[in-house]
């Protein structure tokens, strides 16, 4: 009788340790299943950010640029969008035309310094 309690009793547990490994099992699919859809959802959303930048990009590679001239090298001003140097607004060389330009118009090329949007886009597109 006491080995036949002691099977009953090992029994019950193998029985209950099936069950919640069963429900384990269940919520981590769901769990995997709900992941699987973030990441699709994520992706799509990369997908649209990227398309946006896309059609950003091409938009500024059609605006004209005023031509730089000799009177706003000498004047202080950036010669993208006519903003004074001050204290706080530094102002960069192009290291491609040597135009004076201010943070906002100029991208930082890692090593090889800054440069002007125009020259930035310019290189790039004739990269592409």
């Amino acid at each position: 009788t006491r080995a036949r309690q002691d099977g009953e009793r090992w029994a019950l547990a193998l029985q209950r340790a099936q069950r919640e490994a069963l429900e384990r099992e269940a919520t981590r699919g769901a769990e995997q299943a709900r992941q699987q859809e973030l990441i699709r959802d994520m992706k799509e959303r990369l997908l649209e950010l990227l398309r946006e930048k896309d059609a950003l990009w091409q938009k500024t590679e059609g605006i004209n640029t005023p031509m730089t001239s000799l009177a706003t090298h000498s004047a202080g001003l950036c010669t993208r969008c006519r903003k004074d140097f001050r204290l706080l607004s530094r102002r960069y060389s192009c290291r491609l035309c040597q135009g004076k330009v201010c943070h906002t118009c100029s991208v930082d090329v890692s090593k090889q310094g800054r440069c002007c949007l125009l020259c930035y886009q310019q290189g790039h597109s004739q990269a592409t």
